[in-house]
């Protein structure tokens, strides 16, 4: 019996012995783990930042109020509900006039009017502390901006700027800065010069509210809503924090599970090298448990190779992650291209508890990755395991696929959950199921596919070889495709849900441009093209149609973004809604709206439903029908413009869509368009159908630039783990290939054998991952996309991909078995055998 006192000197020279001899399976194996950490952790601190910098601005503006009774509409409520808060017990009350705005045609700003009295009343200093002087500020001439607006304003505390909103504009001076917190658009003027300069008289679009000590939030909270009209809303002081939470948690919460999917997939590359890693060692490990080294010992050491692995893995994603973060912040802001922020770029904050978290689940994916070759180098009996005798798998025996069977169902059944609070959480571990499945499906499938093959029976040797080879040894083929399988699926997956996606937005612009030219406000704080301007363009020779269209935002739920509101013309080609299934009948006294898919599904509005609309007058109206609507994530409601005259009196447009004549040009129609505007109109824009659709593609890849990544770097680590795991096994098979040199065959044939078992290999990798990735798609478009951002889409393959995928993986792992095979067969036959146990 050896000294147990060996064992750890021989533990540690098993270790760096195999990390030596095989570097690139390992460096394979770190990159894996360290990217999907660093995506991970990348993607939560640049939210994290983003969203704390909203926090920090909304904090700055509402300031130690404890509650805020907020406007459901662009138009404000009645000012005089602000006397009758007033008097509520215990509620000192701050008016406040919000409104967007532009500082000299250029910076978007929202520009609060303030009670300077009111809001140092309750304590809110920090809105307006620093302030030299209440004169001007009183008086209404008087702005304050941000230091950020200053800053991108380009001018000086004491100069001139142009404020235009609502349609109007006014000329104020910069009277100093607001500590509003770094990035945040804000301006602030006193209450009744906004009402009067920017025509918004008797209206107020929020109240914020400070409950005196020792009264009860909550009371105080139904106190209030007990008197509130049909267009306002109290929230709590994290109510705007918290929907604009909402706002990008879908988008947030999917690209923190795509990147751990990615680092499942470096479990599964782990997996790969260590079962390699332990087939290899077999004999040592043999050895070892002769001289006395214990089962559990023996499990201990690949676990504790796996926990080094997971650590220094870990340890370089999260140093990784911390300069993405950074980087995407200056380059693509704190939304990561999907357009949920406004504003400057956040400040990056480390947070070492999420660090911890990614770095655990960086570990976790090693060790979990490589717990069954740990329980298979335990289990293996000493006697048998150090003749090597190859693989696990008797080829005499037939192989079960019932495990994946289970994995399957299982996977099946997640997907068939509902959304956790609108996160599609169990799509997610469908998913995992589905890559699990498809790796317990491997040694079966591998049988399966090479079975043709063996009943052609060819006549040359090398391809004889090749599809006995991985016909016999199905266990040892579907290691090498473990990380092969997982990458592959990942990458086909994100490309047929992108693809779809795309196709679908396509299509549905195709449906909904149907007008021959469009006019755009580009600066709707103008209010856009008003009445006289509207009858103008009408008048231009060559319209035979002309629509319009107006946006504002309506909202329903304390907790979500708000609905836009689409006030638009229904009696031409512009009336289209890409209606997803048939429209209801409305009686000709009632208003009929349609509700985009995202509202139907968020809110539950179905045809015939009738809902009061938060506008003057809480209109009833009904749903004709559900609409299909990418352009707008969290809902959208049209109405016939006329009947929103009627209920608001607004009868300027920002969107104007124009149907040609016949026969006519369109060049002299534009001209007169623009003449029909005129010089003294706001800003606006003339597109034609084909840009539209081109910006909007532009814009939809911007917004998938991380997932495009993410698609990246799954082909990288799926190809560096082909090279690593053929090239291994390659390796471990050298007395193999000088026992076949003995009974005569060639360092020809065998290279020719080689190149076939690596293009077979590649081949079932390719079928195998493809499949399995087409299924995981199929969750992520039916599943969770729906559940995460309301919206469904057709299925659309993007076949020239899908091929070059299977075709690259069998090059891949030809070319790699090839390369190897050509070092490994220059060894002497004789020198090849000569080690036996």
């Amino acid at each position: 019996m050896a000294d147990q006192r060996l064992f750890p000197v021989a533990r540690r020279w098993l270790l760096w012995s195999e990390w030596r001899a095989h570097p690139g399976r390992v460096v394979a194996a770190l990159l894996a783990i360290a990217l999907g950490v660093a995506l991970g952790f990348a993607v939560h601190l640049i939210n994290a930042s983003a969203l704390g910098e909203f926090d920090k601005a909304v904090r700055s503006v509402s300031g130690a109020a404890d509650l805020q009774v907020q406007s459901k509409n662009a138009f404000g409520f009645d000012e005089m509900l602000y006397p009758r808060v007033a008097r509520v017990h215990g509620a000192s009350v701050s008016p406040v006039v919000t409104v967007a705005a532009t500082l000299d045609g250029t910076t978007r700003v929202t520009l609060e009017g303030i009670d300077v009295f009111r809001v140092t009343g309750m304590g809110q200093g920090d809105v307006v502390g620093g302030l030299p002087a209440f004169g001007g500020f009183i008086e209404g001439r008087a702005v304050y901006l941000s230091a950020s607006v200053l800053a991108a304003s380009g001018h000086k505390v004491g100069e001139s700027t142009t404020i235009v909103a609502n349609g109007r504009t006014f000329r104020a001076v910069i009277a100093g800065t607001l500590p509003a917190a770094a990035g945040s658009r804000v301006a602030a003027m006193d209450i009744a010069a906004v009402q009067w300069r920017f025509g918004m008289l008797g209206r107020l679009q929020r109240m914020d509210i400070r409950v005196d000590r020792g009264v009860d939030v909550a009371t105080t909270r139904r106190a209030i809503a007990a008197m509130l009209p049909p267009d306002a809303i109290v929230v709590d002081a994290t109510g705007e924090a918290a929907q604009n939470d909402s706002l990008s948690a879908a988008y947030r919460v999917n690209l923190d599970m795509l990147a751990l999917v990615a680092l499942l997939t470096g479990g599964f590359l782990v997996y790969s090298a260590q079962s390699l890693s332990v087939a290899r060692r077999s004999a040592q490990f043999a050895l070892l448990r002769v001289l006395g080294m214990e089962a559990r010992t023996l499990r201990g050491q690949v676990l504790s190779e796996a926990i080094l692995l997971g650590v220094v893995g870990a340890c370089a994603g999260i140093g990784l992650g911390l300069g993405l973060a950074s980087l995407a912040l200056k380059l693509l802001g704190g939304d990561l291209g999907g357009g949920y922020f406004n504003g400057g770029t956040p400040q990056l904050v480390f947070a070492p508890w999420a660090a911890g978290i990614f770095g655990l689940l960086g570990v976790a994916a090693a060790v979990l990755g490589s717990m069954v070759p740990a329980l298979a180098a335990a289990r293996a009996a000493p006697g048998i395991a150090i003749k090597n005798p190859g693989d696990v798998i008797d080829p005499r025996v037939r192989v079960r696929p019932w495990m994946a069977v289970g994995l399957l169902a299982g996977a099946a059944c997640a997907a068939a959950l509902p959304a956790v609070r609108g996160l599609a959480l169990f799509g997610y571990v469908s998913m995992a199921l589905l890559l699990a499945s498809g790796v317990a499906l491997m040694p079966w499938l591998a049988r399966v596919l090479v079975t043709p093959l063996r009943r052609i029976s060819p006549k040359a040797v090398p391809f004889r070889l090749a599809i006995a080879r991985l016909w016999g040894a199905p266990s040892q083929a579907s290691v090498a495709l473990a990380g092969i399988l997982a990458a592959t699926a990942l990458t086909v997956a994100m490309a047929v849900m992108v693809s779809s996606f795309r196709e679908s937005v396509d299509r549905w612009l195709g449906d909904v441009l149907r007008a021959d030219i469009y006019l755009q406000a580009n600066d709707t704080t103008s209010g856009g093209f008003d009445a006289a301007t509207q009858a103008r363009l009408r008048a231009v020779p060559g319209v035979a149609w002309m629509g319009v269209l107006k946006e504002t935002p309506l909202r329903f739920d304390e907790r979500r973004p708000p609905v836009a509101l689409l006030a638009r013309s229904l009696d031409g080609p512009g009336a289209q809604h890409s209606l997803l299934g048939p429209a209801v009948p409305v009686p000709s006294n009632e208003v009929p709206i349609w509700v985009s898919e995202p509202a139907s599904r968020v809110y539950g509005w179905k045809p015939g439903d009738r809902l009061a609309l938060p506008l003057p007058g809480a209109p009833t109206v009904v749903v004709a029908g559900v609409w299909r609507d990418y352009a707008r994530q969290h809902g959208a409601i049209v109405v016939d413009e006329r009947s929103y005259v009627r209920w608001t009196g607004d009868s300027r447009r920002t969107g104007v869509s124009i149907l040609v004549a016949p026969g006519v040009d369109t060049g002299p129609v534009v001209a007169g368009l623009r003449a029909a505007v005129g010089n003294g109109a706001p800003a606006f824009t003339i597109s034609r159908p084909q840009e539209i659709r081109r910006k909007a593609l532009e814009a939809f890849d911007r917004s998938f630039l991380i997932t495009y990544l993410l698609e990246g770097i799954a082909v990288c680590v799926g190809l560096a783990g082909v090279a690593a795991t053929v090239g291994a096994q390659v390796l471990a098979r050298i007395r193999e290939f000088g026992m076949l040199r003995h009974v005569g065959a060639t360092r020809g044939e065998l290279a020719w054998m080689l190149v076939t078992e690596g293009a077979l290999l590649g081949g079932v990798g390719g079928i195998a991952g493809v499949t399995l990735g087409l299924a995981m798609s199929q969750v992520l478009i039916h599943v969770v996309n729906p559940q995460s951002f309301h919206w469904t889409m057709d299925t659309v393959l993007p076949w020239p991909f899908l091929c070059g995928v299977v075709a690259t993986l069998i090059v891949a792992t030809a070319g790699v078995a090839l390369v190897v095979g050509r070092n490994v067969l220059t060894v002497d036959a004789v020198r090849a055998v000569r080690e036996d146990w």
